[in-house]
């Protein structure tokens, strides 16, 4: 009988036991859990109070090295739309006179090159307009001094170029591009490549003079449309002898130069690609031509505007991203609608330092 007891006592002691246990192992799990999910927590709120203050760089790195990664290799800024001329078919025109402040636009310049960017295109509108060319030349210094970039270029319509740039910039300065797109001064008129009684064909051949003067490799672009398509150009090009001569088809671009709220009216300059093979087959035998269909030209660009946002044209308008200066260079180039493979197939990438040019000059 007394065995029976101790025995019915010693299993009400180890239930006891097994309870006290049960009991304190739960709490602890409770408040370990309890601790995570705050930590969790904590973090979480941490993350979103510092959020675009605190980078993590796991991320970034694995985003650096996946296959969809943007290197903003060549880029184009065009940081003015204002302009002298009134080029029919223009497709960057002055919706806007907005010019960001120069500290504003070194401090997007110097994060394009932190992200890899080699050349550097300044275009407009007419980038020689704003403070008389000052702004321009300041840029092109800052690029190739301070930033040491390989390749620094402008495109111009070259009527408000001075022999005085040249000499304060010029050593600065790889390629300068003079746009021309016919070589008879009427049909210059016609297409509002003109500025009252000013010769455009006289400036150009100026400018040609001094950019082998002060050692700037020099370009020619075109832009192939109704007025210009039946010309044979070639005698003056090779007077001319450009580094390289880029040939654009006449392309329309929603809200720019086309539709409701377009400040230009370009389908009257609009040929076909027929037309446009046709300019290029009578012009095959001059070695510096690079032809650019719209096919080409429509996604193979890393355009800035004038508030250094991409501009994705794959739905043939503008669609801006945010600014670089708000959201960085690797967000914001998601949204440009470049297509590497046809950067590369059209030529995008080519001997574009004057220094491995080996010209004569």
């Amino acid at each position: 009988m007394l065995l029976s007891t101790q025995i019915v006592f010693v299993k009400m002691l180890l239930q006891v036991c097994i309870s006290n246990i049960r009991s304190i192992l739960v709490s602890s799990l409770e408040k370990v859990f309890c601790w995570m999910g705050m930590s969790a927590g904590a973090g979480r709120a941490a993350r979103i109070a510092h959020r675009g203050e605190v980078v993590n760089h796991a991320k970034a790195d694995k985003r650096a090295s996946s296959p969809g990664t943007v290197t903003p290799t060549s880029v184009n800024y065009h940081f003015t739309r204002q302009c002298n001329y009134k080029c029919g078919f223009c497709f960057h025109t002055a919706k806007t006179s907005f010019v960001l402040p120069i500290d504003e636009a070194k401090r997007g310049l110097r994060l394009l090159k932190e992200s890899g960017m080699e050349k550097i295109n300044f275009s407009g509108g007419e980038p020689f307009l704003q403070e008389k060319g000052d702004f321009l030349g300041k840029l092109v210094q800052f690029c190739k001094q301070d930033l040491q970039l390989p390749s620094v270029s402008i495109v111009s319509n070259g009527s408000l170029i001075r022999e005085t740039w040249f000499r304060k910039y010029g050593e600065y300065l790889d390629i300068l591009a003079i746009s021309c797109d016919s070589f008879d001064e009427d049909t210059n008129k016609l297409i509002g490549r003109a500025q009252g009684r000013k010769s455009h064909l006289d400036n150009l051949y100026r400018v040609q003079n001094w950019c082998k003067q002060y050692k700037v490799a020099f370009k020619i672009n075109s832009v192939i449309n109704s007025f210009n398509v039946e010309e044979d150009m070639r005698d003056h090009i090779s007077e001319l002898s450009p580094v390289r001569w880029k040939v654009f088809q006449c392309l329309v671009i929603e809200g720019e130069n086309a539709g409701e709220n377009a400040l230009r009216e370009a389908e009257r300059f609009v040929i076909s690609d027929q037309q446009f093979q046709d300019f290029l087959d009578r012009h095959s035998d001059v070695t510096c031509l690079v032809p650019e269909s719209n096919q080409k030209m429509r996604d193979s660009y890393l355009i800035l505007d004038e508030y250094m946002r991409f501009l994705d044209c794959r739905e043939g308008r503008k669609d801006p991203s945010k600014s670089i200066l708000d959201v960085g260079v690797e967000n914001a180039i998601q949204f440009s609608g470049f297509d590497e493979k046809m950067f590369l197939k059209r030529g995008g990438k080519y001997t574009w330092s004057k220094a491995d040019m080996r010209l004569e000059w």
